[in-house]
């Protein structure tokens, strides 16, 4: 799906620095917690507020605008494009019905006690970093030749799955990389990121998976946590 030879070279050394770079922060944010004494709003505000931001949305954004030509939508189009409320409300209405299922299953629609000011920094960052790379950038270059919609699915497929290894470095940091798989909490995760896709393909505006990434990750920190 990728014809230029130099965007291909620089998405291999790209995919090489990037998944290094984020692998190591889980090393960083160990002395970041003694240093701060295990302060969690400290530490998301470096560690998602900074560190994530200059790993992955700073340089997507350079990326992005490098390889515009290569891009299915250009930057400032991603942001600017009109959208029509009634072509994003049902994907919308399907993820609230798909958070709130974990919540329905929890059995308890009480406010988690962890639930605070270092969970809204991480949904207020995450879903705009998050989707600059795996929608802004990697997806946009991928399905830049889909000229079917069969390939889009393959792009939006392969997408799901960088999606999902991205989070392997802080899954073995947290412990519970064999028990997202054990109970296929990584479906979750490939579920969500073709969903993102999907509304980014077709509204050509990232500021829609952002919203609904954001969205997503209040509803799942307020209520499971």
């Amino acid at each position: 799906m990728v014809k230029n030879k130099k965007l291909l070279l620089t998405l291999v050394i790209y995919f090489i620095l990037f998944y290094t770079a984020w692998a190591m922060v889980g090393i960083i944010i160990q002395h970041i917690a003694l240093w701060t004494g295990n302060n969690e709003l400290v530490i998301q505000l470096i560690r998602t507020g900074v560190i994530k931001n200059l790993i992955w949305t700073v340089p997507a954004f350079i990326l992005i605008k490098h390889f515009e030509n290569d891009c299915y939508i250009g930057l400032k189009e991603m942001f600017t494009t009109k959208i029509k409320l009634l072509d994003v409300l049902p994907i919308f209405i399907a993820c609230i019905i798909y958070a709130l299922a974990g919540v329905l299953k929890k059995g308890d629609w009480s406010i988690v006690e962890s639930f605070g000011w270092s969970k809204i920094i991480i949904v207020l960052f995450v879903g705009i970093t998050e989707e600059m790379v795996f929608r802004g950038w990697l997806l946009n270059v991928t399905v830049k030749n889909a000229d079917k919609e069969w390939k889009q699915w393959v792009a939006t497929a392969f997408n799901a799955v960088l999606f999902l290894t991205i989070h392997f470095p802080i899954w073995f940091y947290d412990g519970v990389f064999f028990r997202n798989f054990q109970n296929f909490g990584f479906v979750s995760i490939i579920i969500l990121s073709c969903m993102f896709s999907w509304l980014f393909i077709k509204t050509k505006n990232i500021l829609v998976p952002i919203a609904l990434h954001m969205m997503y990750d209040l509803l799942i920190f307020m209520f499971i946590g």
